[in-house]
């Protein structure tokens, strides 16, 4: 599977405190290996990101990725629940 960052992925990952930062490549790994592993709590999303779906990073942290094809997905957006789906 290839994972590619969009720019605001990526700047936000970036800001993220170490702790909340190591958490995330945790998980990104976790989905690497198993995307729908039930620590993720991945599901679609609905609303403005009809066709995208999300997974839990900890706490309120969510991040939200499309399937781009079989083999490649594609992280847009890393923000806590209230911002993005506000």
């Amino acid at each position: 599977m290839k994972i590619k960052y969009h720019k605001i992925f990526t700047n936000k990952f970036g800001k993220l405190k170490i702790k909340v930062r190591e958490k995330a490549k945790e998980r990104l790994i976790i989905f690497f290996d198993d995307p729908f592993n039930e620590r993720l709590n991945n599901h679609a999303l609905q609303g403005k990101y009809i066709g995208f779906r999300s997974i839990n990073i900890s706490g309120d942290l969510r991040a939200i990725y499309k399937m781009i094809n079989n083999d490649t997905v594609f992280f847009i957006d890393l923000d806590t629940h209230s911002n993005l789906y506000s």
